[in-house]
This record gives structure tokens, C-alpha cells and sequence, in this order.
């Protein structure tokens, strides 16, 4: 099949684990872009990347790119020149969107009618009909990303952002993102050769994406449907094969691998049970109710990922519960590793404890940081 220029979107700081991603999938001529990584692979690599990846939030097809876009008949021509009746019917719905900066246009709006009306003047002139705009729920999607002068038009073969992957069916107040949630689990290096702890598991949703990355679960096995389904030239079967082969790479966890979450609040615990067994892995991740504050290590090899609340979500002084943190990751959790993303970063510095690693993310649009620390057992100069 011919070869396919993509862009799969992405948070920020995650762009490189999205790139391993791909590669292991068996994407070609990756390249790391800002929030995105461009890749090329054919209509059903499409397929797989959408019903595969677990750290990017859409995958688009590039269709044209114009350069010297800087005059609204410019703009027009370009969209018209593209024959919109190959992608879609006049009967089915579309949206356009509009993305990056143009030098010229300041008003994306603008854009996007002008874009709409060559579209729709298109259609009128060879069916004299016209398809109809939906935002909310369109057919098809098309996306225009702008660079200085520099058109390019994208369609989105995904449709609802692939972080909706349809296991979450009750959450907790501002619940972690699941791409975000598998990009940390991806940039701390988990396996299940070592066991995990969730202290503070909320809904479950990291627990949840720890076991889908490490046992190879395609992001998307729940989900009902994506927009190239839409597409004409959507091919069922071809799908039908990507997905059947997509379920052999799915491989056990480690023997005697845990996975486990603690949280202190009983309908938090009960909405992670909830979770964990719409997403069939209530096999393999098992939640209780615990103060993390009065527990102790249980595993020889453990590694603790978290997300601890911030103080909108606290009704304690944030202060002296991350005291808390740090005093019972050094007095109770010795020899172990612990990552937490945290979005109160002056917070962060009363934990106590040196991390010997910081990543920059976002959870939403409040800037984060992932650290790790290594607890050593004794002390850190005899493990020198």
C-alpha cells in the first residue's frame, strides 16, 4: 500500500515515548515535533496507531500542504483545490478547526469560514447540494494547522480524542488524563518485573494504564468507534485484521507481579474497583481502602507511582501533607523508587527529599513536574 504522511498530537513532554511508541508499532520516518510526532505508514498502520497507542490524543492524515498562504482567495483556491468528494459524501456532516499561527490571518474564525465556504461551494456546484456543519458530533473532521505562511490540511482519523478509551465509567474530582497517565508510566520505566503501588489511586486510572502499557492491551479495545469509519474508503476488513492481530502482541504480566492502590476515601475506592473491572483487570490490580501515611512496604521490588491531590482538592494544610509524603517514603518505604507528578511545585519542595530526577509535563494547563526518588535502605553513601 502507498505510504501516508501522519501527525499523532500528544501532550507536552511526552513527544519522545510517543516516538518509542510508534517505532515498536513499526511507524517509519519518525520525526519529534512540539505536542506531536510525525510519522509516515499506510491506510493500515492508520488503523493500528488509532486502535493501539496509548500516548497520543489524535492521529491525523496529512492530505496537502501550501505554502505563500497570506490572501483570503489564496485560502479559498487552496481548499478548493482539493477534491473533497473522494473523503467524504454530501451527505455527511464536517468540522473544520484551526491550529498553529499564520502571520496574515489573525482571526481562526475567519479561516475557517472561508475554508467552509470552498467546501460547500464545491459540493453545490457538482451536486447542487450542500453538506451540513456539525461541531459537536461531525462525520468528518478537518484540521488546518498554519506555520508563518504555510498551510497544511490534515484530517483527524480519530474522531473523540483517544484518551476517551471507554473504561472509565466513574471519576473523581479533576481525574488524571489517561494519555497523560500512560505517558508517566512510560517515562518512569515501569515493568512488572517489579511490582506497583498507587498510594493515592483515585479513580484507578493509573493502576489501569500501568497494566494496559505493560501487557501490550491496545488503548483503544474498549472503545466503540473512530472517524475513519466514516471514511469512504474505510476498509472493515482490513480493520478486522489489524485488531486480531493487534490482540497477539497482548502478553501476561511478570510472575508474581502486583499492581496495587491505596486510597484513604471509600467512594474513591469504590469508583476504582468500578473502573478497574470495566477494564477487565480486576484479575490483575487489586484496590483498598489505606491511609498511605500509616502503611509499610509489603513488596522485595516496588515502585510507587502517583498523583498526589493539590491543594484545591485538599482540606488539610498542603504544606504539612506533603511533609507527610516525604516522611513516609524515607521511614516506611526504604529501598524502594518512588515518581509523583505533582502540579504545586513550591509544595513540592517540602517533601524533604533530593529527587534525582524532574520532568517538566502538564496536567491540563497547570504546569507539573514528574520527580523520582530513590529511597535508599541505611544510608545513601553505602550504596555508592
Amino acid at each position: 500500500m502507498n505510504q501516508l504522511q501522519f501527525t499523532a498530537t500528544t501532550f507536552y513532554g511526552l513527544e519522545k515515548v510517543l516516538a518509542d511508541e510508534l517505532l515498536q508499532l513499526g511507524a517509519r520516518h519518525i520525526h519529534i515535533g512540539n505536542r506531536s510526532v510525525y510519522f509516515e505508514g499506510d491506510l493500515g498502520f492508520m488503523y493500528k496507531a488509532n486502535f493501539n497507542l496509548h500516548l497520543a490524543l489524535r492521529v491525523l492524515l496529512k492530505i496537502e500542504s501550501f505554502k505563500a498562504i497570506y490572501k483570503a482567495n489564496q485560502l479559498y483556491n487552496a481548499i478548493d483545490s482539493i477534491d473533497w468528494s473522494q473523503y467524504f459524501s454530501v451527505e455527511q456532516t464536517f468540522r473544520i478547526d484551526v491550529t498553529g499561527q499564520s502571520k496574515y490571518f489573525k482571526n481562526s474564525k475567519f479561516i475557517a469560514l472561508k475554508a467552509k465556504d470552498a467546501i460547500v461551494d464545491q459540493f453545490r456546484k457538482k451536486y447542487q447540494k450542500r453538506p451540513d456543519i456539525d461541531l459537536k458530533n461531525p462525520f468528518f473532521h478537518i484540521v488546518l494547522h498554519f506555520n508563518e505562511e504555510r498551510m497544511t490540511v490534515l484530517l483527524d482519523s480519530s474522531g473523540d480524542p483517544l484518551y476517551k478509551r471507554g473504561y472509565r465509567i466513574a471519576t473523581n474530582q479533576a481525574p488524571l488524563n489517561e494519555v497523560l497517565a500512560a505517558g508517566i508510566v512510560a517515562l518512569s520505566g515501569w515493568n512488572s518485573s517489579v511490582s506497583l503501588l498507587d498510594p493515592m489511586c483515585g479513580s484507578g486510572t493509573l493502576l489501569i494504564e500501568s497494566a494496559m502499557w505493560d501487557m501490550r492491551i491496545p488503548a483503544a479495545i474498549n472503545r466503540k468507534k473512530f472517524a475513519f469509519q466514516n471514511w469512504k474508503n474505510y476498509d472493515e476488513e482490513l480493520f478486522k485484521l489489524i485488531q486480531k492481530s493487534s490482540f497477539k502482541r497482548i502478553k501476561e504480566l511478570a510472575y508474581g507481579a502486583k499492581l496495587t492502590g491505596y486510597d484513604i476515601d471509600a467512594s474513591a475506592v469504590n469508583k476504582a474497583i468500578k473502573n478497574v473491572k470495566n477494564a477487565g483487570l480486576d484479575e490483575f490490580i487489586r484496590i483498598k481502602q489505606a491511609d498511605f501515611f500509616k502503611t509499610n512496604r509489603s513488596d522485595d521490588k516496588l515502585q510507587l507511582l502517583f498523583n498526589p491531590p493539590y491543594d484545591e482538592r485538599l482540606k488539610v494544610d498542603i504544606n504539612s501533607f506533603y511533609e507527610q509524603i516525604g516522611s513516609t517514603l524515607k521511614h516506611r518505604y526504604p529501598g524502594t523508587v518512588a515518581w509523583l507528578l505533582s502540579g504545586n511545585l513550591p509544595a513540592l519542595k517540602n517533601i524533604g527529599l533530593r529527587p534525582d530526577k524532574k520532568i517538566k509535563l502538564f496536567n491540563g494547563k497547570l504546569e507539573s513536574r514528574l520527580v523520582r526518588y530513590s529511597l535508599y535502605e541505611g544510608s545513601k553513601k553505602n550504596k555508592q
